[in-house]
């Protein structure tokens, strides 16, 4: 049974602080308990013994030997191999003084045992105590050296008696001494030296980086200035590995040095147990180490590979290839990606539709629309980002607030947070981007004679490649390291992790609206003009769903008072989107300067400002968009001959063209079906399939003859606009002369009409 000692000075621990005795009246059962911060509390014993996170400290407690006051009960294994024979040796005269053979038993008895004055049959125990004590001293007399080395030389018959007790409490541990695990206390640091150590520290976090010994003097100095020349202070050797104790290695960088302890002044010291799927994403962008050719000229480039990895089954549940490089609303469409499930694509057969258990596949079609292929989908709880501008904008803190997740970045210094798709990126560069024609290696040593060259692939091929991968292998492949805790040395795989956190928890059959493409897009706040409709971003947008709004005000409140809400996709900004405030349904704004036949090429927010800056250094001032569509069409390279593009323009040129081909093509592959009339025709992205060939031809020739016609339509538009009915057909020359002719002699019927007037 365990005995509380509540004399003063002793400790208890309730609810996992440390109070200490101050004073206690047991006439009364009253217990004063004090803290080194905070009030005395005065308490009862009645209450102290039936509260439910109340016990003694395992420091002042005298029921414990010493060695196990304040720590973790000692065991045999925390004695040196020595101490472990002396102890073994304790045991062995204390079994003989007990039961008369060293072993203990009887069956095990040596030769020559039971000694006659350790027979059990004829002594007594207090008998034979007695003699082991009388053979010990004998021992210690004649050779003091030998009884000194076993520590025997003191043992007498309260020792014995002592060492039988702890025996049966503690085990063979209890014949151990307890100076044989005396406390390590380290070093001894006066307070006046700590306070000099962390006064350094925070001094040389600072400074440019010192040595040891330069912190050495000043910590002379600062205790020398501080409590005087007397203070002593510890050799340089001690404060050297102090320091490196209580610091940490001094081998780093100074700025990482710095970053470390401004992390370490925020962190929390809890850790994130990640124990079922959505519940973290790790979301990373890369420049692919494959080049791949581009869809409009063919050329050779380089395109940014996004990757969305679940970090508890390890599945890639979303991935983006952009060109040149990604922005907010690419991450965005990736999260939108995260939630839906993946279409099947036509050359992918039945094993890689979905087989979950618990969820039918044709349950899950019936809610998609379509059949989806086995990949994870699912609303994320927190999404953690690296440090980048793209992820550290006000467009990613709206995307958050509308799909309802936390993007957090990654701790500085502390890679643990984002390893997960650190390692994906690399498995996926040693298991397929490694054997694929185009590789770039690891730096330029390691290239290849010319990879730009043995790029065969288009961005489109790329994708659908990629798609296919993580569908067929990287989702079926066995764990290494990444096994779950509730089974280290089971064989699972994403997909295996995935179904058995299915059947734990459930799967929520949740599949976003259409209507979450625009809910992600970034917002203007604009008025609508009465007859020009809304602006933005310096372009007029018009449509029949401004009508009934264009003389009212939106009645908002706030910043954006009297104004309406826009939506556009940067990447195509021929189209801004509308939600009616009554039906609240999503409507189409084209922009006015588009012509009614025909599509425009596809241009970007970076074509439109060179456009005006164009403008501007031509000293023009046009009233309306209609007037900014030849010189679009002039710098996009709409009207130079199609035998001159690839001549013509620079590699940089080719990549920005092509860059906003696809661009405007991801963003009609985003777009809901209903939104605009045009179909779309190329940038099918990780949660699109593509065509059934999975080739998309070069479309540098369709985009000349695409923006030739852009011109005729415009100059056909402004011809019907300036004559409103089809002009007559000029008359032939001769009928012109007769007519004018006074020589000409009128016809029969002419001559009948005119007698019959008179």
């Amino acid at each position: 049974m365990l005995s509380w000692d509540l004399s003063p000075g002793s400790e208890l621990i309730v609810n996992g602080a440390e109070w200490t005795v101050e004073a206690f009246e047991p006439q009364v059962g009253k217990v004063v308990l004090v803290r080194p911060e905070g009030t005395p509390w005065l308490t009862s014993v009645r209450q102290l013994m039936h509260h439910p996170s109340c016990r003694p400290s395992t420091r002042t407690r005298k029921d414990l030997p010493a060695a196990s006051r304040g720590r973790q009960p000692k065991a045999m294994t925390d004695l040196t191999p020595e101490k472990q024979r002396l102890t073994l040796l304790r045991l062995a005269h204390l079994r003989e003084a007990e039961t008369g053979y060293r072993s203990g038993d009887p069956h095990l008895s040596a030769p020559g045992e039971p000694r006659p004055q350790y027979d059990p049959d004829t002594t007594t125990l207090t008998q034979r105590r007695q003699a082991k004590a009388e053979e010990l001293r004998q021992t210690a007399a004649q050779d003091p050296d030998q009884a000194a080395a076993l520590s025997l030389k003191q043992a007498g018959y309260r020792t014995l008696i002592r060492w039988d007790m702890d025996r049966r409490r503690f085990g063979p541990i209890g014949c151990a001494d307890d100076r044989w695990l005396r406390e390590a206390t380290g070093r001894r640091i006066s307070p006046a030296v700590r306070e000099a150590l962390f006064a350094v520290r925070a001094e040389t976090l600072h400074r440019s980086k010192l040595s040891a010994k330069d912190r050495e003097r000043l910590i002379h100095q600062y205790v020398r200035e501080t409590f005087g020349p007397d203070e002593p202070v510890p050799s340089y050797e001690t404060l050297r590995v102090v320091w490196r104790e209580w610091f940490g290695s001094t081998g780093a960088r100074q700025r990482y040095v710095r970053s470390a302890a401004r992390a370490q002044e925020v962190a929390t010291g809890r850790h994130v147990v990640v124990h079922r799927p959505g519940q973290v994403v790790a979301l990373d962008t890369t420049i692919l180490p494959v080049k791949v050719r581009e869809d409009v000229f063919g050329d050779p480039v380089s395109v940014h590979l996004t990757l969305a990895l679940d970090v508890y089954t390890h599945s890639i549940v979303a991935f983006r290839l952009t060109l040149v490089s990604d922005t907010s609303i690419d991450v965005a469409m990736v999260l939108r990606d995260v939630m839906m499930p993946l279409p099947m694509r036509p050359d992918w057969g039945e094993e890689m539709e979905w087989a979950y258990p618990g969820v039918p596949a044709t349950l899950v079609a019936d809610f998609a629309g379509h059949k989806v292929a086995g990949l994870p989908f699912f609303a994320p709880e927190t999404v953690t980002t690296d440090h980048g501008s793209v992820y550290k904008n006000h467009h990613l803190i709206e995307v958050q607030r509308v799909i309802g997740a936390n993007i957090r970045p990654a701790r500085v210094l502390r890679p643990t947070d984002k390893q997960a798709v650190e390692r994906a990126f690399g498995a996926i560069q040693s298991l397929l981007f490694r054997i694929l024609p185009g590789y770039q290696g690891v730096d330029a040593a390691d290239r290849g004679v010319d990879p730009e060259a043995d790029a065969c692939l288009t961005v489109a091929q790329m994708e659908h490649l990629i798609a296919t991968w993580v569908v067929r292998i990287w989702q079926n492949r066995r764990f290494g390291a990444y096994a779950p805790s509730w089974d280290p040395a089971g064989d699972h795989s994403p997909n295996s992790l995935f179904a058995a956190s299915m059947a734990q928890g459930g799967f929520a059959l949740q599949i976003p609206p259409a209507e979450l493409y625009y809910q992600l897009l970034p917002t203007h706040r604009v008025m609508i003009h009465g007859r020009r409709g809304v602006k933005i971003k310096n372009l007029w947008y018009d449509g029949d769903a401004l009508e009934d709004y264009r003389h009212q005000l939106s009645r908002r409140g706030g910043v954006a008072k009297n104004k309406y809400v826009f939506h556009r996709d940067p990447r195509d900004p021929c189209f801004v989107f509308f939600q009616d405030p009554r039906t609240h349904d999503w409507h189409t704004l084209r922009w006015t300067g588009l012509p009614d036949e025909g599509q425009v090429p596809a241009f970007s927010d970076a074509r439109v400002r060179e456009v005006l800056r164009e403008v501007r250094s031509r000293g023009l001032a046009p009233k309306s968009d209609a007037e900014l569509l030849p010189l679009l069409l002039e710098l996009v390279g709409g009207n130079i001959p199609v035998e001159q593009w690839p001549t013509r323009l620079t590699k940089t040129q080719r990549v920005e063209h092509a860059r906003e081909m696809a661009q405007a093509a991801a963003a009609a592959a985003d777009r809901p079906a209903d939104a605009v009339s045009a179909p779309a025709t190329t940038g099918e992205e990780s949660k699109r399939p593509v065509e059934e060939d999975n080739v998309v031809p070069l479309r540098w020739r369709e985009r000349a003859r695409q923006g030739q016609s852009a011109v005729d339509d415009e100059r056909r538009r402004r011809r019907e606009d300036t004559v409103r009915g089809r002009p007559a057909p000029s008359p032939a020359l001769a009928q012109r002369l007769r007519e004018r002719s006074l020589l000409t002699l009128p016809d029969e019927e002419d001559s009948d009409d005119a007698e019959g007037k008179l």
